[in-house]
Protein backbone atom coordinates (compact mmCIF):
# COMPACT_ATOMS: atom_id res chain seq x y z
CA UNK A 1 0.00 0.00 0.00
CA UNK A 2 1.30 3.49 -0.91
CA UNK A 3 1.71 5.92 1.98
CA UNK A 4 2.81 8.85 -0.20
CA UNK A 5 0.43 11.78 -0.82
CA UNK A 6 -0.97 11.73 -4.33
CA UNK A 7 0.63 14.20 -6.71
CA UNK A 8 -0.04 14.71 -10.39
CA UNK A 9 2.61 16.50 -12.43
CA UNK A 10 2.30 18.22 -15.82
CA UNK A 11 5.92 18.58 -17.01
CA UNK A 12 5.06 19.02 -20.70
CA UNK A 13 2.72 21.91 -19.92
CA UNK A 14 5.41 23.55 -17.77
CA UNK A 15 7.98 23.10 -20.54
CA UNK A 16 5.60 24.68 -23.05
CA UNK A 17 5.12 27.75 -20.86
CA UNK A 18 8.88 28.09 -20.40
CA UNK A 19 9.29 28.05 -24.18
CA UNK A 20 6.50 30.63 -24.53
CA UNK A 21 8.27 32.98 -22.12
CA UNK A 22 11.46 32.66 -24.15
CA UNK A 23 9.61 33.09 -27.45
CA UNK A 24 10.85 29.76 -28.76
CA UNK A 25 7.56 27.86 -28.74
CA UNK A 26 4.31 28.05 -30.71
CA UNK A 27 3.04 30.68 -28.27
CA UNK A 28 5.08 33.86 -27.72
CA UNK A 29 4.68 35.25 -24.20
CA UNK A 30 7.80 37.40 -23.96
CA UNK A 31 5.61 40.41 -23.12
CA UNK A 32 3.96 38.44 -20.31
CA UNK A 33 2.18 35.14 -19.79
CA UNK A 34 -1.42 35.51 -18.57
CA UNK A 35 -3.14 32.31 -17.43
CA UNK A 36 -6.83 32.17 -16.48
CA UNK A 37 -8.58 29.28 -14.71
CA UNK A 38 -11.35 29.00 -12.08
CA UNK A 39 -10.28 28.66 -8.46
CA UNK A 40 -9.56 25.20 -7.05
CA UNK A 41 -8.85 23.65 -10.45
CA UNK A 42 -5.15 22.98 -9.77
CA UNK A 43 -3.59 26.17 -11.14
CA UNK A 44 -1.63 27.26 -8.05
CA UNK A 45 -0.49 23.68 -7.40
CA UNK A 46 0.84 23.54 -10.96
CA UNK A 47 2.70 26.84 -10.49
CA UNK A 48 4.40 25.67 -7.30
CA UNK A 49 5.10 22.04 -8.18
CA UNK A 50 5.67 22.11 -11.95
CA UNK A 51 6.33 25.58 -13.37
CA UNK A 52 8.65 26.88 -10.64
CA UNK A 53 10.87 23.75 -10.74
CA UNK A 54 10.99 23.98 -14.55
CA UNK A 55 12.07 27.62 -14.32
CA UNK A 56 14.70 26.72 -11.72
CA UNK A 57 16.13 24.16 -14.16
CA UNK A 58 16.62 26.98 -16.67
CA UNK A 59 18.80 28.70 -14.09
CA UNK A 60 16.43 31.64 -13.61
CA UNK A 61 15.81 33.44 -10.33
CA UNK A 62 12.16 32.93 -9.40
CA UNK A 63 9.85 35.11 -7.30
CA UNK A 64 6.36 33.83 -6.48
CA UNK A 65 3.63 36.07 -5.05
CA UNK A 66 0.09 34.90 -4.22
CA UNK A 67 -2.24 37.90 -3.87
CA UNK A 68 -5.02 35.64 -2.58
CA UNK A 69 -3.25 34.76 0.66
CA UNK A 70 -3.56 38.25 2.16
CA UNK A 71 -6.44 39.89 0.34
CA UNK A 72 -6.56 42.82 2.76
CA UNK A 73 -2.89 43.68 2.15
CA UNK A 74 -2.04 45.92 -0.78
CA UNK A 75 -0.76 43.92 -3.78
CA UNK A 76 2.03 46.49 -4.09
CA UNK A 77 3.23 45.58 -0.60
CA UNK A 78 2.96 41.83 -1.23
CA UNK A 79 4.98 42.04 -4.45
CA UNK A 80 7.59 44.33 -2.92
CA UNK A 81 7.92 42.04 0.09
CA UNK A 82 8.67 38.96 -2.02
CA UNK A 83 11.13 40.86 -4.20
CA UNK A 84 12.88 42.10 -1.05
CA UNK A 85 13.06 38.55 0.32
CA UNK A 86 14.77 37.44 -2.87
CA UNK A 87 17.13 40.41 -2.72
CA UNK A 88 18.07 39.55 0.84
CA UNK A 89 19.45 36.20 -0.38
CA UNK A 90 21.94 38.18 -2.49
CA UNK A 91 22.75 40.94 0.03
CA UNK A 92 26.47 40.25 -0.16
CA UNK A 93 26.52 40.58 -3.93
CA UNK A 94 24.41 43.75 -3.75
CA UNK A 95 26.85 45.37 -1.33
CA UNK A 96 29.71 44.68 -3.75
CA UNK A 97 27.69 46.07 -6.66
CA UNK A 98 26.84 49.19 -4.67
CA UNK A 99 30.48 49.89 -3.80
CA UNK A 100 31.53 49.40 -7.40
CA UNK A 101 28.73 51.55 -8.82
CA UNK A 102 29.25 54.76 -6.84
CA UNK A 103 27.26 56.86 -4.41
CA UNK A 104 24.00 57.14 -6.36
CA UNK A 105 23.71 53.39 -6.74
CA UNK A 106 24.79 52.84 -3.12
CA UNK A 107 21.58 54.59 -2.04
CA UNK A 108 19.46 52.26 -4.15
CA UNK A 109 21.14 48.95 -3.45
CA UNK A 110 22.03 49.80 0.13
CA UNK A 111 18.46 50.68 1.04
CA UNK A 112 17.19 47.47 -0.51
CA UNK A 113 19.68 45.19 1.15
CA UNK A 114 19.99 46.70 4.60
CA UNK A 115 16.48 47.82 5.55
CA UNK A 116 14.39 44.65 5.57
CA UNK A 117 12.09 45.53 8.49
CA UNK A 118 9.65 47.53 6.37
CA UNK A 119 7.27 45.74 4.01
CA UNK A 120 7.41 48.53 1.42
CA UNK A 121 10.25 49.61 -0.78
CA UNK A 122 12.08 52.79 0.28
CA UNK A 123 10.59 56.01 -1.14
CA UNK A 124 13.47 56.55 -3.54
CA UNK A 125 13.38 52.97 -4.89
CA UNK A 126 10.88 51.84 -7.53
CA UNK A 127 9.78 48.29 -8.22
CA UNK A 128 11.77 48.48 -11.45
CA UNK A 129 14.86 49.46 -9.40
CA UNK A 130 14.33 46.51 -7.06
CA UNK A 131 13.92 44.02 -9.89
CA UNK A 132 16.97 45.40 -11.69
CA UNK A 133 18.94 45.00 -8.48
CA UNK A 134 17.77 41.39 -8.24
CA UNK A 135 18.79 40.67 -11.84
CA UNK A 136 22.23 42.21 -11.29
CA UNK A 137 22.80 40.56 -7.91
CA UNK A 138 21.74 37.08 -8.96
CA UNK A 139 23.48 37.29 -12.32
CA UNK A 140 20.47 35.51 -13.87
CA UNK A 141 17.20 36.41 -15.56
CA UNK A 142 14.34 36.89 -13.09
CA UNK A 143 10.84 35.48 -13.51
CA UNK A 144 8.12 37.01 -11.33
CA UNK A 145 4.91 34.98 -10.93
CA UNK A 146 1.90 36.87 -9.58
CA UNK A 147 -0.85 34.40 -8.66
CA UNK A 148 -4.45 35.75 -8.51
CA UNK A 149 -3.24 38.96 -10.16
CA UNK A 150 -6.79 40.30 -10.56
CA UNK A 151 -6.67 41.49 -6.93
CA UNK A 152 -4.30 44.24 -8.08
CA UNK A 153 -7.25 45.81 -9.90
CA UNK A 154 -9.07 46.62 -6.67
CA UNK A 155 -6.93 49.61 -5.71
CA UNK A 156 -4.85 52.42 -7.16
CA UNK A 157 -1.81 51.04 -5.31
CA UNK A 158 -2.32 47.64 -6.93
CA UNK A 159 -2.63 49.16 -10.39
CA UNK A 160 0.45 51.29 -9.76
CA UNK A 161 2.31 48.05 -8.98
CA UNK A 162 1.18 46.58 -12.32
CA UNK A 163 2.41 49.66 -14.17
CA UNK A 164 5.64 49.37 -12.19
CA UNK A 165 6.08 45.80 -13.42
CA UNK A 166 5.47 46.93 -17.00
CA UNK A 167 8.10 49.65 -16.58
CA UNK A 168 10.53 47.10 -15.16
CA UNK A 169 9.88 44.72 -18.06
CA UNK A 170 10.42 47.43 -20.65
CA UNK A 171 13.58 48.71 -18.97
CA UNK A 172 15.22 45.36 -18.30
CA UNK A 173 14.44 43.76 -21.64
CA UNK A 174 15.80 46.50 -23.88
CA UNK A 175 19.28 46.52 -25.31
CA UNK A 176 21.81 43.89 -26.23
CA UNK A 177 21.58 42.03 -22.93
CA UNK A 178 18.52 40.09 -24.02
CA UNK A 179 15.46 39.40 -21.92
CA UNK A 180 16.22 39.67 -18.22
CA UNK A 181 12.72 39.88 -16.70
CA UNK A 182 9.89 37.44 -17.38
CA UNK A 183 6.38 38.03 -16.04
CA UNK A 184 3.66 35.45 -15.34
CA UNK A 185 0.20 36.47 -14.15
CA UNK A 186 -2.63 34.13 -13.24
CA UNK A 187 -6.26 34.79 -12.38
CA UNK A 188 -9.28 32.80 -11.27
CA UNK A 189 -11.59 35.11 -13.21
CA UNK A 190 -10.84 35.58 -16.89
CA UNK A 191 -12.99 38.72 -17.21
CA UNK A 192 -11.08 40.36 -14.36
CA UNK A 193 -7.66 39.33 -15.66
CA UNK A 194 -8.64 40.72 -19.06
CA UNK A 195 -8.86 44.17 -17.48
CA UNK A 196 -5.04 44.26 -17.46
CA UNK A 197 -4.69 43.80 -21.22
CA UNK A 198 -7.87 44.97 -22.95
CA UNK A 199 -7.51 48.75 -23.29
CA UNK A 200 -4.74 51.15 -24.26
CA UNK A 201 -4.71 52.71 -20.79
CA UNK A 202 -4.13 49.34 -19.12
CA UNK A 203 -0.60 48.23 -18.21
CA UNK A 204 -0.28 45.20 -20.46
CA UNK A 205 -2.40 46.29 -23.42
CA UNK A 206 -1.94 43.94 -26.36
CA UNK A 207 -1.05 40.84 -24.36
CA UNK A 208 -3.42 37.89 -24.66
CA UNK A 209 -5.14 35.83 -22.00
CA UNK A 210 -4.40 32.10 -22.22
CA UNK A 211 -6.96 29.71 -20.77
CA UNK A 212 -5.14 27.38 -18.40
CA UNK A 213 -6.11 23.83 -19.45
CA UNK A 214 -8.33 21.91 -17.05
CA UNK A 215 -7.14 18.70 -15.52
CA UNK A 216 -8.66 15.86 -17.51
CA UNK A 217 -8.97 12.10 -17.62
CA UNK A 218 -5.22 11.57 -17.19
CA UNK A 219 -5.53 13.17 -13.75
CA UNK A 220 -8.68 11.29 -12.72
CA UNK A 221 -7.25 7.97 -13.99
CA UNK A 222 -4.03 8.46 -12.02
CA UNK A 223 -6.02 9.47 -8.94
CA UNK A 224 -8.27 6.42 -9.30
CA UNK A 225 -5.24 4.13 -9.47
CA UNK A 226 -3.77 5.75 -6.36
CA UNK A 227 -7.03 5.46 -4.39
CA UNK A 228 -7.60 1.85 -5.43
CA UNK A 229 -4.15 0.91 -4.08
CA UNK A 230 -5.40 2.00 -0.67
CA UNK A 231 -8.68 0.06 -0.86
CA UNK A 232 -9.63 -3.59 -0.63
CA UNK A 233 -9.87 -5.54 -3.88
CA UNK A 234 -13.65 -5.77 -3.35
CA UNK A 235 -14.00 -2.01 -2.94
CA UNK A 236 -12.53 -0.48 -6.10
CA UNK A 237 -13.46 2.60 -8.10
CA UNK A 238 -13.95 2.51 -11.85
CA UNK A 239 -11.83 5.12 -13.68
CA UNK A 240 -14.62 6.11 -16.09
CA UNK A 241 -17.03 6.68 -13.20
CA UNK A 242 -14.49 8.85 -11.39
CA UNK A 243 -13.95 10.94 -14.52
CA UNK A 244 -17.71 11.50 -14.90
CA UNK A 245 -17.85 12.67 -11.28
CA UNK A 246 -14.80 14.88 -11.86
CA UNK A 247 -16.57 16.63 -14.74
CA UNK A 248 -19.68 17.17 -12.62
CA UNK A 249 -17.70 19.01 -9.92
CA UNK A 250 -16.11 21.31 -12.50
CA UNK A 251 -12.73 19.52 -12.76
CA UNK A 252 -11.91 20.54 -9.16
CA UNK A 253 -9.52 18.02 -7.54
CA UNK A 254 -10.30 19.00 -3.95
CA UNK A 255 -14.04 18.47 -4.40
CA UNK A 256 -13.46 15.11 -6.09
CA UNK A 257 -11.21 13.99 -3.22
CA UNK A 258 -13.91 14.84 -0.69
CA UNK A 259 -16.57 12.83 -2.48
CA UNK A 260 -14.24 9.87 -3.05
CA UNK A 261 -13.18 9.84 0.61
CA UNK A 262 -16.77 9.75 1.85
CA UNK A 263 -17.74 6.89 -0.45
CA UNK A 264 -14.55 4.86 0.06
CA UNK A 265 -15.14 4.76 3.81
CA UNK A 266 -18.61 3.26 3.28
CA UNK A 267 -17.07 0.25 1.54
CA UNK A 268 -20.16 -0.57 -0.55
CA UNK A 269 -18.39 -1.61 -3.75
CA UNK A 270 -21.53 -2.59 -5.64
CA UNK A 271 -22.96 0.93 -5.24
CA UNK A 272 -19.81 2.97 -5.82
CA UNK A 273 -20.53 3.97 -9.42
CA UNK A 274 -24.10 5.10 -8.79
CA UNK A 275 -23.29 6.83 -5.51
CA UNK A 276 -20.26 8.59 -6.97
CA UNK A 277 -22.32 10.13 -9.76
CA UNK A 278 -25.17 10.95 -7.38
CA UNK A 279 -22.84 12.69 -4.91
CA UNK A 280 -21.20 14.77 -7.64
CA UNK A 281 -24.55 15.69 -9.20
CA UNK A 282 -25.92 16.60 -5.79
CA UNK A 283 -23.00 18.93 -5.14
CA UNK A 284 -23.44 20.69 -8.47
CA UNK A 285 -27.20 21.03 -7.99
CA UNK A 286 -26.60 22.46 -4.52
CA UNK A 287 -24.29 25.15 -5.91
CA UNK A 288 -26.64 25.95 -8.79
CA UNK A 289 -29.62 26.00 -6.43
CA UNK A 290 -27.88 28.62 -4.31
CA UNK A 291 -27.23 30.72 -7.42
CA UNK A 292 -30.87 30.41 -8.49
CA UNK A 293 -32.01 31.57 -5.05
CA UNK A 294 -29.67 34.55 -5.13
CA UNK A 295 -30.88 35.48 -8.60
CA UNK A 296 -34.56 35.20 -7.62
CA UNK A 297 -34.03 37.47 -4.60
CA UNK A 298 -32.74 40.35 -6.74
CA UNK A 299 -34.82 43.31 -7.81
CA UNK A 300 -35.98 43.36 -11.48
CA UNK A 301 -33.33 45.96 -12.33
CA UNK A 302 -30.57 43.96 -10.60
CA UNK A 303 -31.62 40.75 -12.36
CA UNK A 304 -31.63 42.52 -15.73
CA UNK A 305 -28.16 44.02 -15.22
CA UNK A 306 -26.73 40.72 -13.98
CA UNK A 307 -28.29 38.81 -16.88
CA UNK A 308 -26.82 41.27 -19.36
CA UNK A 309 -23.38 40.73 -17.80
CA UNK A 310 -23.83 36.96 -18.03
CA UNK A 311 -24.73 37.28 -21.71
CA UNK A 312 -21.92 39.62 -22.79
CA UNK A 313 -18.98 38.58 -20.58
CA UNK A 314 -15.79 40.63 -21.02
CA UNK A 315 -17.53 42.83 -23.62
CA UNK A 316 -19.98 44.12 -21.03
CA UNK A 317 -20.51 47.89 -21.24
CA UNK A 318 -22.88 49.06 -18.51
CA UNK A 319 -24.30 52.31 -19.85
CA UNK A 320 -24.42 52.02 -23.64
CA UNK A 321 -27.68 52.50 -25.47
CA UNK A 322 -27.75 48.77 -26.34
CA UNK A 323 -27.26 47.78 -22.71
CA UNK A 324 -29.98 50.15 -21.45
CA UNK A 325 -32.40 48.74 -24.04
CA UNK A 326 -31.48 45.18 -23.04
CA UNK A 327 -32.00 45.97 -19.32
CA UNK A 328 -35.45 47.38 -20.06
CA UNK A 329 -36.43 44.36 -22.15
CA UNK A 330 -35.20 41.89 -19.55
CA UNK A 331 -36.83 43.71 -16.63
CA UNK A 332 -40.09 44.49 -18.40
CA UNK A 333 -39.75 48.11 -17.32
CA UNK A 334 -37.66 51.10 -18.31
CA UNK A 335 -34.14 51.04 -16.88
CA UNK A 336 -32.21 54.28 -17.37
CA UNK A 337 -28.54 54.94 -16.58
CA UNK A 338 -29.28 56.01 -13.00
CA UNK A 339 -31.30 52.85 -12.33
CA UNK A 340 -28.55 50.72 -13.89
CA UNK A 341 -25.96 52.43 -11.67
CA UNK A 342 -28.09 51.70 -8.60
CA UNK A 343 -28.52 48.08 -9.66
CA UNK A 344 -24.77 47.67 -10.09
CA UNK A 345 -24.17 49.09 -6.61
CA UNK A 346 -26.68 46.60 -5.20
CA UNK A 347 -24.99 43.71 -7.01
CA UNK A 348 -21.62 44.82 -5.65
CA UNK A 349 -23.02 44.96 -2.12
CA UNK A 350 -24.25 41.36 -2.56
CA UNK A 351 -20.78 40.27 -3.79
CA UNK A 352 -22.17 39.19 -7.15
CA UNK A 353 -20.40 41.86 -9.20
CA UNK A 354 -16.91 43.29 -8.91
CA UNK A 355 -15.71 46.74 -9.94
CA UNK A 356 -12.15 47.58 -10.89
CA UNK A 357 -10.48 50.64 -9.39
CA UNK A 358 -10.99 52.49 -12.70
CA UNK A 359 -14.65 51.60 -13.28
CA UNK A 360 -15.05 48.42 -15.35
CA UNK A 361 -17.29 45.64 -14.03
CA UNK A 362 -17.08 41.83 -14.03
CA UNK A 363 -18.75 38.86 -12.36
CA UNK A 364 -17.43 38.05 -8.91
CA UNK A 365 -17.90 34.30 -9.51
CA UNK A 366 -17.22 33.31 -13.12
CA UNK A 367 -18.77 29.85 -12.58
CA UNK A 368 -22.15 31.60 -12.58
CA UNK A 369 -21.88 31.62 -16.39
CA UNK A 370 -22.15 27.80 -16.47
CA UNK A 371 -25.22 27.93 -14.21
CA UNK A 372 -26.81 30.59 -16.44
CA UNK A 373 -26.13 28.65 -19.64
CA UNK A 374 -27.69 25.53 -18.08
CA UNK A 375 -30.66 27.59 -16.85
CA UNK A 376 -31.20 29.17 -20.26
CA UNK A 377 -30.98 25.79 -22.00
CA UNK A 378 -33.57 24.28 -19.66
CA UNK A 379 -35.97 27.16 -20.29
CA UNK A 380 -35.68 26.73 -24.07
CA UNK A 381 -36.66 23.03 -23.93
Amino acid sequence: MSHQPFKFHRPELARGYCEALQGTGIMDARSGLFLAAPRRTGKSTFLREDLLPALDKLGWTTVYVDLWTEKETSPAILIAREVRKSLFKFSGAITKLAKAAGLERVTVFGALSLSMASLSLPENVSLADALEALVEASGKPVVLIVDEAQHALNSKEGMDAMFGLKAARDRLNQGAGGQRLFLVFTGSNQDKLTQLVLKRNQPFFGCRITKFPKLGKEFSDAYTDDINLKLAATNQFNADDVFEAFKLVGHRPELLRGIIADLALDGAAENLAAELKAEASSFREHVWGAMESEFAALSPAQRAVLERMLQTGAKYAPFTEDSLKAYSALAGQEIDAAAAQGALKGLRDKNLVWQAAYGDYALEDESMVTWYQHRTKDKSL
